[in-house]
């Protein structure tokens, strides 16, 4: 049951509501219109304090889809934040107004803390380098879509994996299920941190790390391609030397498996090159798509919205 539960990171989440959630989903993808008017009458307010193009605008988009409303914003200088607001103070005062809050912060934590003091619903949309948890249920959906199940897959997360939360939450979600593989293929640099590391020697997940992204491709179900985050970096030097350390093309796809499909969380940088766009196994833009799929089920859920009666 996810009615009034706030989604801070995945493991806030039983692998039966993700199952719940996924399914819910692929209900809406196979009949959306039958959903128009599941959450009428509620709103949705989106705390932006870092710059979004894909997740602000799909939970608008969902919310829209679900005949809801939206209100917030995209820039902390036009809130109260520029006054000197705390975030808890914000989360009072926004928890007075809306049904539900999405927030997406710089720093780690405050998704979290803003959920102790809101009365309703939070959802984090990504806190600095922690977690992003509906990137999560978009990327569960997304392997889902094109391999009908998790267990048994070998996937590679590639690039800044360091910094990169969606790949932080992807793996360590991914995890919990049954007989699934990774690859870790990042310069030394931006290795994955230790508490993911240590989480799956925990639980007995086999991973292997590497740098070489053409003498692994071969094994891959999956390959989670990500961009090196320049907002991350203190050293602009350092950023420059790393950030096209990995860059896929069409003849390292030719050294893949055909069922290998290509992920991607957006925005990519240089890590893609645009020739990849036309393979059938790139499936990041169908990504986006599920992303708004998955967001609607997950409102749905939180606000308690029944299933639509034909």
């Amino acid at each position: 049951m996810l009615t009034n539960k706030s989604l801070i990171a995945p493991s806030d989440f039983t692998l039966e509501e993700i199952e719940e959630l996924l399914a819910l989903s692929e209900r809406v993808i196979e009949s959306p219109a039958r959903y128009a008017d599941a959450c009428k009458g509620k709103l949705l307010a989106s705390l932006f304090y870092e710059p979004s193009t894909r997740t602000k605008f799909s939970f608008d988009a969902a919310m829209l889809r679900l005949g809801g409303s939206t209100l917030g914003f995209s820039d902390p200088n036009t809130s109260s934040t520029a006054k000197g607001e705390t975030i808890a103070d914000s989360a009072r005062t926004v928890g007075k107004y809306a049904d539900v809050i999405v927030v997406r912060h710089p720093k780690e934590g405050t998704a979290k803390l803003m959920s102790r003091y809101a009365d309703c619903p939070v959802i984090n949309a990504g806190d600095g380098g922690h977690h992003h948890p509906t990137q999560t249920l978009t990327d569960l959906l997304t392997i889902r879509h094109y391999k009908g199940d998790f267990g048994g897959l070998t996937v590679g997360v590639c690039g800044d994996l360091k910094f990169g939360r969606t790949i932080h939450s992807l793996v360590t979600c991914l995890a919990r299920y049954q007989n699934v593989r990774f690859l870790f293929i990042s310069p030394e640099e931006l290795n994955m941190p230790a508490f993911v590391k240590e989480e799956l020697i925990a639980k007995g997940v086999p991973f292997t790390e590497t740098a070489d992204l053409e003498g692994s491709i071969s094994q891959l179900d999956v390959l989670y391609m990500s961009r090196v985050q320049r907002e991350r970096f203190i050293s602009e030097e350092e950023y420059l030397r790393l950030k096209d350390f990995f860059i896929l093309t069409a003849d390292k796809m030719r050294l893949a498996r055909q069922d290998m499909i290509v992920m991607h969380p957006l925005p990519r940088i240089n890590e893609i090159a645009t020739e990849v766009d036309a393979d059938p196994r790139a499936a990041y833009f169908e990504q986006v798509k599920f992303g708004m799929y998955v967001r609607m089920a997950l409102i749905m859920k939180l606000l308690g919205a029944g299933e639509p009666q034909d």
